[in-house]
């Protein structure tokens, strides 16, 4: 209630109706959680730009990052509430609300050579699919182009990882419901931070590492407080995408709404070229820093693939036990991967 009370009073600051016109032009804002250093940030500055160029000035954005005005797990409720038009929504952050988009998080899902064949398929499942229909629909918002992280890979911040029995009882940050099972199967501790919270507990030694992308690192800062990383494992991913409540979407012009579909087409590939050539740099610079890169052995490799899929049978599972189709969304998501790739 705080926050929507915070988000209102902003929003009557700002000038009233979230849509307005002024000059002749249509104004949209958007809201999400990322800095200035996320590469997310210049993927959606790109589908803006691309937007007002499409539309010949007839619409401009007020851009709110860096949890200006909600926190990342808010940001669904902004656009719900009306304080904002278009947001970026994690689901991992409303895990009520969207358990199965949960499905990218599980282990050997995203194609480690690239993050396009995940990104284009969680986008197609957003929109028409699965996803659509069981979890962005409910929640009267549609989904305007999205993304998926490459693979993550295990970071510590005092322990050396040399097998996986170094992982035993460490605190590990973690995502969400899927990248939990992981981490208990790896016999550690999952605990769950949003994103900008993690330097902190990184630094307090309230977590002893988390699973994210090298590239991530730089992003929130934490590159510092790395002491080994893996690289070849793909212990989850995360997905997202910029969002608008239906009811708003219907008060947009046809060509402004085909603007934005078309621009978000164009910026979910934007993001994941940006994201794999991200990910080499980054995993170039830890080397340097003198962070020790993780090189497991055949037998912990072996194992890590039964503990990838004990960790997806265990999802789905709990997705039946919920009443949600969670080996449909497995199956989907897999086909979906493979057809982009």
């Amino acid at each position: 209630m705080k926050l929507l009370c915070k988000g209102f009073a902003l929003l009557m600051l700002l000038g009233g109706a979230s849509v307005v016109f002024a000059q002749g032009k249509l104004t949209l804002r958007v809201s999400d959680q990322f800095p200035p250093a996320h590469f997310v940030y210049d993927s959606i500055k790109f589908w803006m730009a691309e937007v007002e160029k499409a539309a010949g000035g007839a619409v401009k954005f007020d851009y709110f990052p860096g949890e200006q005005l909600g926190k990342a797990k808010d940001q669904l409720a902004l656009i719900q509430s009306g304080v904002v038009d278009v947001s970026l929504v994690v689901p991992s952050y409303t895990s009520d609300k969207m358990p199965l988009s949960a499905v990218a998080e599980l282990p050997g899902m995203v194609d480690p050579k690239t993050s396009c064949a995940g990104s284009v398929a969680y986008t197609q499942l957003a929109q028409t699919g699965i996803f659509a229909k069981q979890e962005y629909d409910p929640a009267g918002v549609r989904m305007i182009w999205g993304f998926a992280y490459p693979p993550y890979q295990l970071m510590m911040a005092q322990r050396l990882l040399t097998s996986l029995k170094d992982v035993e009882g460490a605190k590990i940050r973690t995502l969400g419901n899927s990248m939990d099972i992981l981490v208990r199967h790896l016999k550690g501790v999952p605990v769950r931070i949003p994103l900008p919270d993690v330097y902190e507990a990184l630094s307090r030694g309230t977590i002893d590492g988390l699973m994210y992308t090298h590239a991530g690192m730089y992003a929130y800062k934490m590159e510092g407080l790395i002491k080994s990383a893996t690289t070849s494992g793909s212990f989850g991913s995360a997905v997202g995408g910029y969002s608008i409540s239906e009811k708003r979407w219907k008060e947009l012009p046809a060509p402004i709404q085909k603007a934005m579909m078309d621009a978000g087409e164009r910026a979910t590939r934007h993001l994941c070229a940006r994201m794999d050539k991200d990910a080499q740099e980054a995993l170039e610079k830890l080397k340097q820093r003198g962070v020790t890169m993780a090189s497991f052995s055949p037998a912990d490799q072996k194992e890590l693939e039964k503990i990838y899929a004990m960790t997806a049978n265990e999802w789905v599972a709990g997705m039946d036990k919920r009443g949600k189709p969670g080996g449909e969304a497995l199956k989907a998501f897999r086909e979906a991967v493979a057809q982009a790739r």
